[in-house]
């Protein structure tokens, strides 16, 4: 196996299961827009990307300005209200990114949130200083433009190959291909394990722990997070 040193880590769908949060939240805005109603799949078919690239990509016959900025406040909005109480972490994810800095690998996040959206669930969890650098889609190209992986990696003074990328969307693993990084995907986020492997990454996982399992590095226990 390769012998990495930096995990980078998708935030929604991955980390936190904040996937339902999502999908309510564009069907708000959509509605209070009078946009058509899209289904569930669709939308989840689009998390990962920017916001603005998310609305484009729903609705590319809608090219009044005005309206994306409007579909674009109210999803904020009310996702910001929902996350009153910060969106729960998966099962095994506080245990096994404990595990992972203990076995001396850093970590980072490369994500589709603004700046001001991750630092604000970062602070939720008591997480403000736990990654060695992260990327929103508003500082840098969103996915699947690998230029928030190139940032993250020249931080880290890390080469491609040294690196692994962890999401559940198609986009993660896109990203991840184009910056020439191998990639894991997990299939408990917002696309089917059959949609990922047509991206062919290294491994599907069905729970965050089996990474650990995989990297031959043994989980923590009891681990309590604050937040």
């Amino acid at each position: 196996m390769t012998d990495y040193r930096l995990l980078i880590f998708d935030w929604d769908g991955t980390l936190v299961d904040s996937i339902g949060r999502i999908v309510e939240s564009m069907r708000v805005a959509a509605a209070a827009c009078d946009l058509e109603p899209l289904g569930d799949a669709t939308i989840k078919g689009i998390i990962g990307l920017g916001l603005p690239e998310a609305v484009r990509t729903l609705y590319p016959d809608q090219h009044d300005a005005g309206l994306q900025e409007r579909f674009r406040h109210l999803y904020s909005e009310h996702y910001l209200a929902l996350e009153s109480e910060p969106s729960p972490l998966y099962a095994g994810v506080a245990e096994a990114l404990e595990a992972f800095r203990g076995a001396g690998y850093r970590l980072a996040v490369a994500t589709g949130k603004t700046r001001q959206g991750l630092d604000r669930v970062l602070a939720g969890h008591g997480w403000q200083e736990y990654f060695d650098v992260s990327r929103c889609a508003d500082e840098t190209a969103s996915k699947p433009d690998p230029r928030m992986l190139h940032e993250i990696l020249a931080h880290c003074r890390v080469s491609p190959e040294q690196a692994l990328m962890v999401g559940d969307s198609s986009f993660d693993l896109q990203m991840a291909r184009h910056a020439g990084m191998d990639a894991v995907a997990v299939s408990y986020g917002a696309q089917s394990p059959e949609a990922l492997r047509l991206h062919k990454p290294h491994l599907v996982i069905d729970e965050f722990g089996e990474l650990c399992t995989w990297l031959g590095v043994r989980s923590a226990r009891n681990v309590v997070v604050e937040g």
